[in-house]
Order: structure tokens, then sequence, then C-alpha cells
């Protein structure tokens, strides 16, 4: 399966990576990692995270930089590359049990014609 992941450094995106790379690794997925730079993390350091995360393991994986809006550019490459697979980090959840997604998360969930798959 081609599997398309959204990292852009947050907590919720280095869960949502590990989760997606073990499941990869025992699937034998093909794993892409869109890199959305944010003022905490460069593109290099975000890579350098995933590829701390796929050490030691036989994933091999591809990079996509994202610059503009990213959750129309993951659409868009999801979409356009035939990923069966759209994976996000979610959010957090409200003081009533309720999850709260940013707009990103939300504008995948709504756009995306493809499975999205929401961590959290």
């Amino acid at each position: 399966m081609k599997v398309l992941l959204g990292f852009g450094g947050s907590q919720a995106s280095v869960d949502a990576l590990e989760r997606t790379v073990d499941r990869a690794v025992a699937a034998g997925d093909e794993l892409t990692v869109t890199l959305t730079e944010t003022e905490g993390a460069s593109y290099e350091e975000l890579a350098e995270r995933v590829e701390q995360t796929v050490a030691g393991t036989d994933l091999s994986v591809e990079f996509r930089k994202i610059k503009g809006n990213p959750a129309s550019e993951m659409v868009a490459i999801a979409e356009s590359e035939e990923f069966d697979e759209l994976v996000l980090g979610g959010n957090t959840t409200s003081p009533m049990g309720k999850i709260t997604l940013n707009q990103t998360a939300e504008f995948v969930l709504l756009n995306s014609h493809i499975t999205v798959t929401l961590v959290r």
C-alpha cells in the first residue's frame, strides 16, 4: 500500500510518524513523507527526525517538501500520485472529550477522496 504521511515536527506528527513507520514495516507499505517547514524546524531537521525514526528498519522513505498551504498540497499529492492512504497527526481533545482539529487536518478530512487516518 502507498502511504503519504504529513509531518511538521509537532508531537502529534511525531506520534503519527512512529505509528506509521511501525505499520509500514509490518505490512510492507511504501512510505512517502511530506515535510512542512515550521518556525521551529527546517526541512533538513524534519527529514533528519524521520530518518532517525526509520533507522534500523528496512523501510525506505521518500520525501516531498511542501510550500504554501500544506493541507491542499497534501491532498493534491495524495490524489495525483494515487496514494492509498493519507496519515496525519491528530490534535487535542477538549475538556468534554471531543477532538479538536486544526485547519490542516480539517481541510484534509473534508477534501480528500482517499482514505485519511488521523492519529491521536
